[in-house]
């Protein structure tokens, strides 16, 4: 795959120069339209051999264009707060907005070859990331983002011969980085596992460029006219992400029988049994926090469900058995300006918790493939898609440590109206009534059908729902407690054997 990028590419001076005055030009005419339109973000992932000139292009694609609506972030070692959370973490933080643009050094090609080239892990390790980051590059395009990938190239006798006379000149020798001759001595296995990474990575949404990077003019104009195209064509665009996709129907249940039609809603706790059985599992959730295996995990549980289902009340048991500065609860309601400025899933990502903490989410990602669905405030191809992007997300998750419990809070309708007028009739309790409410009781069977819908897609083995039967209260609470305990219990057990095998 680089074989042309090792045949001597080069333009002379005054070809460079009469060309660059337009081009520049061109550039900043498209940046500005992109701030303009903010109709979707630019990423750009600089990659490929060490002395290849990528930070030389880097800075002078900041001196053609506004840096002010360039962010440039380096990935080098992992930061004390990125080890607490999911590798891909560092990287959604760090996306830019709708209208600007973001170049990447050290990203997850970085990571996953300097990983490969010196041994931490294997092929099938190799082969997992490069399926993971082809998924998170095609959730990026199918938001809108327009990705740029570029490999600088030198072959191995030009890197060679480029050390060779930066090390005899006594003016420029600094310039040789520890990395520098660390690739050279590498070089032949960087190549092969780049060959591997860039064939299995380059699709029509986010192809790989190959540059070779001898000659400082041909490299600067071909990445300059690269991006100066990819922007042009994007601005042109009607619509970066289109609506009117085709997406294959789910399907119905020909006997009309959902999975919530499963749950035995007359479910109850005296109130003597709920009291004496919610201390003891508080006080077990307590200790269970406060383990030392705790350490290697994180909590997340997410709180799905009717309106008017309780989950307000069994999130506030929940936190009754902690110390405040354990966990996090994380309301999510409709997106703010910032949220809509970037993929969808970025507004969760940020509020992931590092490992010893716990996160509630109060309603979720889920609202993609729920509300979002059933009030058609985005397409079909949208929630369709979503479903996978989803597991893709939890399975990032876990195996990050971090422990995944999600509820659905289930009442029937007759309850939901008993509880409506009740709020209505109280005074204490009118803010948690709203019209919204009074509309989504029309839409309960279309709810119903996208509820069985999400279980049945994104219930895992690695993040299962729980449905819980929510027509008692006291019932619902101490179900959910209960869950939260046992999902930490069997965590702990699995982590302990992972640590006893690796230690025998």
């Amino acid at each position: 795959m680089f074989e042309s990028a090792e045949i001597g590419h080069a333009i002379d001076k005054d070809t460079y120069e009469a060309a660059v005055p337009a081009l520049r030009e061109a550039l900043l005419e498209a940046q500005f339209e992109l701030q303009q339109q903010k109709r979707f973000p630019v990423i750009i992932l600089i990659n490929g051999i060490e002395g290849a000139g990528k930070g030389e292009t880097v800075k002078l694609l900041n001196e053609w264009m506004d840096p002010r609506l360039i962010e440039v972030r380096t990935f080098d070692q992992q930061t004390d707060e990125e080890l607490a959370r999911p590798p891909a973490w560092r990287y959604w933080r760090m996306l830019p907005a709708k209208g600007r643009m973001g170049i990447f050094f050290g990203n997850w090609y970085s990571q996953m070859l300097q990983g490969r080239v010196h041994g931490l892990f294997k092929d099938p390790r190799l082969d997992q990331a490069i399926a993971g980051a082809e998924r998170m590059e095609k959730m990026f395009c199918d938001e809108g983002a327009l990705i740029f990938k570029f490999w600088f190239h030198l072959s191995k006798k030009q890197m060679k011969a480029r050390l060779k006379a930066l090390a005899d000149d006594p003016l420029h020798s600094w310039r040789i980085s520890p990395l520098d001759w660390q690739q050279s001595q590498t070089y032949d296995k960087f190549v092969k596992y780049g060959e591997r990474v860039l064939r299995r990575t380059s699709r029509d949404y986010a192809p790989w460029h190959v540059i070779e990077g001898v000659d400082p003019y041909y490299r600067s104009l071909t990445v300059g006219k690269i991006l100066l195209e990819g922007l042009q064509n994007a601005l042109k665009r009607p619509d970066v992400h289109p609506h009117e996709v085709n997406a294959a129907p789910l399907g119905t249940s020909v006997d009309q029988l959902n999975l919530l039609d499963s749950l035995d809603l007359t479910q109850r706790l005296e109130k003597k049994d709920y009291e004496e059985q919610l201390i003891t599992e508080q006080a077990r959730l307590s200790g269970l926090m406060r383990d030392k295996r705790m350490r290697r995990h994180a909590l997340v549980a997410v709180f799905e469900g009717n309106d008017a289902a309780g989950k307000g009340g069994s999130i506030r048991r929940v936190a009754a058995a902690l110390d405040p500065r354990q966990y996090n609860i994380v309301p999510i309601a409709a997106p703010t300006e910032e949220e809509r400025a970037q993929p969808y899933l970025w507004r969760f990502w940020r509020h992931i918790p590092a490992r010893g903490k716990f996160t509630v989410f109060d309603r979720s990602w889920y609202g993609r493939v729920l509300v979002e669905r059933v009030e058609g405030f985005c397409s079909t191809a949208d929630w369709m898609r979503a479903y996978g992007e989803i597991n893709d997300f939890e399975e990032q998750l876990a195996d990050a440590g971090v422990i995944v419990v999600k509820f659905w809070l289930a009442i029937d309708k007759d309850t939901q109206m008993e509880r409506f007028q009740e709020r209505e009739e109280i005074p204490f309790k009118r803010f948690k009534i709203t019209e919204d409410d009074w509309r989504n009781r029309d839409k309960w069977d279309a709810y119903r059908a996208a509820v069985g819908d999400m279980v049945d897609r994104t219930s895992t083995e690695i993040a299962p729902w729980t449905l819980v039967e929510a027509n008692d209260k006291r019932w619902a609470r101490v179900k959910v407690l209960r869950t939260i305990n046992r999902a930490l219990e069997e965590a702990f057990e699995k982590s302990d054997k992972r640590a006893k095998k690796h230690k025998d």
